[in-house]
């Protein structure tokens, strides 16, 4: 056996130009190839794989036949391709065989059909002339109906528009729209350069447009003739004919004019017979209330026949609201759409009319207010006559009150300028006035009663009776709802008449009286109208007013209570010589020689203080019974004891420094007499006695 050979080491390492001397062998080469064979290689490894599923052996033998059998099949493989393309190839005869016999059909086929139409041009020819002449006569057609459904009213929509025997109903405004929206399109036609057509269609809708309207214009006052006034409910067909007849202003405002007449007149008739329970043709309505019978008085006879007024204009606003607001804007625009197609607007100066726009609440406040001037002239009468008859001051001021009230309410009901407004106006002017007249006339009945001045020097009657009387006016002013921004301004008018003359009469009644009973009157009289106008904020004013008039003659009682202490204590003298001086050392001097301060004078003096102290509170006291506060005479007569107390230690306080410098004087002299051994009393018991 043959050993295999070793590793070559590096020494016995053929040297690379030994090997390339060497001559290739068949071994080497097939080691080369096997070598440089790249078993990475797709192609390689899918033969690898098919040669493991034929299952082949790595034999001598195999690896021999290896070759001749892929040989054999690749060859097999062919034959079968070949016969497959000669199958192919009989299959592509049939076919050209087909086409053949197809060609020759065609070829038939189209010389029979060219022989055809060669006879049969002349009629297709013609079919197309008759189908494009029926086009054309269906579109005129078509034109046509659309112009007549357009342009053109039919017999049955002119008589529903124009006869009068028609009814109007939804018909009727449909066929009036119609007519509108023709006339409005023809205006397109005139555009065109022939306008004949477009002229004589306008023609022709315009004249039944007019005959509509007059027809619609009837139709509402026969409905209007018709319609339940006591409850004027407008039914929705009405409404919808008044929307429309809005369009033109003329026919509408005749229609308006014509409800209020009607309206004015019911409204009249009916407050006549709520007032008399009887129509004013004479006859006797049982289910009513006579407002003259029922009333027992004239403010209440005033107040039921306004509380009607209102209630009346209330159900009259309320009825009519649904025609006016609800459908207020299509009324707006028909009536500018009719004033714009108004001759005599358009040949107006731009904008005479800007202003002139329909307001749906001013015009339902304004037929409001026309329906009720029948009833507002009845209303005038009757309140006329109550207040030119009537003699009470209160109840004038009453009735003008009331007179306020309502005024303000129809203020806010209609509106400020409205003619039932104005009326109230001009009544509750007659009712102030004559509450002025009375007032005057009453002061000038009791123009004697200014000079009799009570004994008592309590308020006099006429100013007592004056006050009462104010109070009730007041009372009715404060319950009455008053819209004034100053209710104060609002009523001193009031105040000027009622109660100025009666105060300035109280004043004038003083001029007779001496001090302190011309004060005590007065401060009597002002602290009464004080109490009677302090219980009502819109007098406020005044009340200060009168308390700044009373603090005055406070002021004057103080002063007269201080005089009276001065004058009766004896120390008048006294007090009015040594006020004016100071504790200084030439004052001090002045002292001894005043005449009042010497021995017999001063003693008087001091006896007079004495026999006066005892009872000087209650003589004081005494002088002012008459005021009836008798708080306020309490707190007068001790603020003059104060005073009087003040002056009083001044007087000992000088006094006293005049005896400290006579002392100091004639300190060794056997003749030096006390001032205040003669004058003994203290500032201490004068308090205690006048407190």
């Amino acid at each position: 056996m043959t050993s295999t050979p070793g590793p070559l080491s590096p020494q016995s390492a053929p040297t690379p130009s030994s090997l390339a001397a060497k001559t290739p062998t068949p071994l080497s080469s097939k080691v080369t190839t096997v070598i440089s064979s790249s078993y990475a290689d797709t192609e390689f490894r899918e033969s690898l794989t098919l040669l493991d599923e034929r299952g082949i052996l790595n034999t001598a033998e195999t690896r021999r036949q290896l070759r001749l059998d892929l040989q054999k099949e690749v060859i097999d493989s062919n034959g079968e391709i070949i016969d497959e393309f000669a199958k192919v190839a009989e299959q592509l005869r049939r076919i050209g065989t087909t086409i053949g016999r197809l060609n020759e059909t065609f070829s038939e086929m189209k010389t029979q059909i060219g022989v055809a139409h060669t006879a049969t041009s002349s009629a297709l020819t013609e079919a197309s002339q008759l189908m494009a002449q029926r086009r054309q006569i269906e579109q005129k057609q078509t034109l046509l109906s659309a112009f007549n459904a357009n342009f053109v009213l039919s017999e049955d929509d002119t008589a529903a528009l124009t006869l009068s025997s028609e009814p109007v109903d939804d018909l009727f405004f449909a066929t009036l729209s119609k007519a509108k929206k023709i006339n409005k399109d023809c205006e397109i036609l005139l555009g065109f350069e022939s306008q004949t057509l477009g002229l004589e269609i306008m023609e022709q809708t315009s004249k039944n447009l007019n005959l509509g309207f007059q027809k619609l214009y009837k139709w509402v006052q026969r409905e209007f003739k018709t319609l339940n006034l006591e409850n004027p409910q407008i039914s929705s067909s009405i409404r919808r004919a008044l929307r429309v007849l809005a369009e033109r202003p003329s026919l509408f405002q005749n229609c308006l004019d014509f409800f209020a007449e009607a309206r004015e007149q019911v409204l009249g008739n009916s407050f006549y017979t709520a007032l008399t329970g009887s129509s004013p043709s004479g006859v006797e309505d049982t289910t009513v209330k006579p407002i003259e019978l029922v009333a027992h008085d004239c403010l209440r006879y005033v107040g039921d026949m306004l509380a009607w007024t209102h209630s009346a204009a209330v159900g009259e606003r309320e009825a009519l609201e649904g025609l006016f607001v609800g459908g207020g804007d299509d009324i707006a625009k028909g009536i500018q759409a009719g004033r714009e197609n108004e001759v005599w607007r358009l040949a107006a100066e731009d904008g005479e009319y800007a202003d002139d726009e329909f307001d749906a609440v001013r015009t339902l406040n304004e037929l409001v207010d026309r329906d009720m001037s029948g009833a507002a002239r009845i209303l005038r009468q009757r309140v006329e006559q109550v207040i030119q008859t009537n003699e009470e001051t209160i109840l004038a001021y009453k009735l003008a009150n009331l007179l306020g009230f309502y005024k303000s309410t129809f203020s806010k009901l209609l509106s400020p300028d409205s003619s039932l407004v104005e009326l109230l106006g001009i009544l509750e002017s007659e009712a102030l006035r004559q509450f002025r007249s009375l007032t005057r006339d009453h002061v000038a009945a009791i123009q004697g009663d200014f000079h009799q001045t009570p004994v008592d020097l309590r308020p006099p009657e006429f100013l007592a009776d004056a006050l009462e009387q104010l109070e009730a006016i007041m009372k009715t002013y404060e319950t009455s709802f008053t819209s004034s921004g100053d209710p104060e301004e609002e009523f001193e008018p009031v105040l000027t008449e009622a109660f100025d003359p009666f105060m300035s009469g109280s004043a004038n009644m003083v001029e007779t009286l001496r001090s302190p009973s011309n004060s005590i009157f007065l401060t009597n009289c002002l602290m009464l109208a004080r109490s009677s106008l302090s219980r009502f904020d819109f007098t406020q004013r005044r009340v200060a007013q009168l308390q700044a008039q009373i603090e005055q003659e406070r002021a004057r009682l103080v002063k007269s209570q201080y005089e009276f202490l001065r004058s009766e204590s004896g120390l008048d003298g006294l007090i009015t010589w040594l006020k004016p001086l100071g504790g200084s050392k030439e004052d001090v001097e002045k002292v001894s020689s005043l005449e009042v301060v010497q021995p017999m004078a001063l003693e008087q003096a001091s006896q007079m203080l004495d026999d006066f102290l005892p009872s000087a509170l209650m003589d004081a006291m005494e002088r002012l019974k008459n005021l009836q506060d008798s708080g306020l005479a309490q707190a007068i007569t001790e603020e003059a004891a104060e005073k009087f107390c003040v002056d009083f230690e001044h007087v000992e306080e000088m006094l006293m420094l005049a005896d400290e410098m006579a002392e100091q004087q004639q300190r060794e002299s056997d003749d030096f007499q006390s001032l205040r051994a003669i004058f003994p009393r203290t500032s201490g018991e004068i308090r205690v006695l006048l407190s």
